[in-house]
């Protein structure tokens, strides 16, 4: 890879509960290319989208901090600006996509002074001039009729059609990082593969890197080049997305895999057994130990934490979090489709 756009660094996120301290992003670190699309992947609770609200410092100041790491953007430290260019960032060169627009979206303005806000708060123009960019951004983006819908509040549109909005605030100044937090959340799967091919053209047209936080691994198959995989607050596997779905090398990753419904129509799927640990009471050695099948009971697993090592000669491009990911390299899940992505298509 080329300078990354990008660059998180042993990234550390704590939050105060009533119970005690708890470390939701554990010494997170991965690379996001220029142009490039990254899938970060993991079930609820493994620090995905703490990871990205720590990067655009909206980790509520309150009950959580990021205590130590880098996030180098275009050279630019974003752990350690200021508030006041952090506002400048936010909306202009960095933006973010939430999982659930109508919580997002202002109920008392219409959608085109949202649109709007988010461009003059940026550009020297006027309303008049805003509100016509906030109609081409509304067609842009596949709302038909949109002279008229732009004068509409948030409830007057569907669920796909919300999300769409706020694709079109996050694009309105064509920012160089789109990151996008379970942007297809409750929607139907006609519309989540609409706003999938939004996000992709989208990206495309503007040469803009995209972080895709999802817990679905069938949407990353569709639109990433490369995949990060978490568990727990910590890295446990990275690749490229033809690698991460032929030959994942973390015992965690060949399960969300092979917990994918196919096309076959089994009555039931294969499941991870037990559950992601409480981050008050971690295991100790590897995190996944518990839950693992490869571990087989050995020493190393629940004594040593392994740490994340590289696989292979690239080392921005392949690594494991596991102490015996060289028995699952020939290993591969039969039931688990080949992505229909980027990767497939070249």
């Amino acid at each position: 890879m080329s300078e990354p756009l990008l660059s998180i660094r042993d990234l550390v996120t704590e939050f105060d509960t009533q119970d005690g301290l708890i470390r939701a992003v554990d010494h997170v670190s991965f690379d996001v290319g220029r142009g490039e699309v990254v899938g970060v992947v993991g079930e609820s609770g493994s620090g995905k989208s703490v990871t990205a609200m720590s990067v655009m410092g909206l980790v509520p100041p309150n009950v959580g901090r990021v205590v130590q790491g880098q996030a180098l953007f275009d050279g630019q430290d974003l752990l350690a600006a200021s508030p006041e260019e952090m506002r400048r960032l936010r909306g202009d060169e960095l933006a973010i996509i939430f999982q659930d627009p109508i919580t997002s979206l202002n109920p008392v303005l219409t959608v085109g002074a949202q649109i709007g806000e988010a461009i003059r708060t940026h550009r020297d123009l006027s309303k008049d001039d805003a509100r016509s960019e906030a109609v081409e951004l509304l067609t842009a983006v596949g709302v038909d009729d949109a002279e008229r819908r732009v004068d509409q509040y948030p409830h007057e549109f569907s669920g796909g059609m919300r999300q769409r909005v706020m694709i079109a605030i996050a694009i309105a100044n064509r920012p160089k990082l789109l990151i996008a937090d379970e942007p297809t959340t409750a929607l139907d799967v006609t519309v989540q593969a609409q706003v999938l091919e939004l996000l992709s053209r989208t990206q495309q047209e503007m040469q803009s890197s995209i972080v895709l936080i999802t817990h679905d691994l069938g949407l990353v198959a569709e639109v990433a080049d490369r995949v990060v995989v978490m568990y727990a607050g910590r890295v446990v596997e990275t690749g490229s997305v033809h690698e991460i779905f032929q030959e994942p090398r973390h015992p965690y990753t060949r399960g969300l895999l092979a917990s994918r419904p196919g096309l076959g129509g089994s009555d039931r799927l294969p499941a991870i057994p037990g559950q992601a640990p409480s981050l008050l009471a971690m295991p100790t050695g590897c995190k996944f130990h518990p839950r693992c099948d490869q571990s087989d009971g050995r020493a190393p697993c629940w004594e040593e934490e392994p740490s994340l090592r590289v696989i292979g000669a690239d080392a921005d491009d392949r690594a494991s979090r596991c102490h015996y990911h060289e028995e699952l390299a020939r290993e591969r899940t039969a039931e688990t489709p080949r992505p229909r992505g980027r990767w497939w298509r070249r």
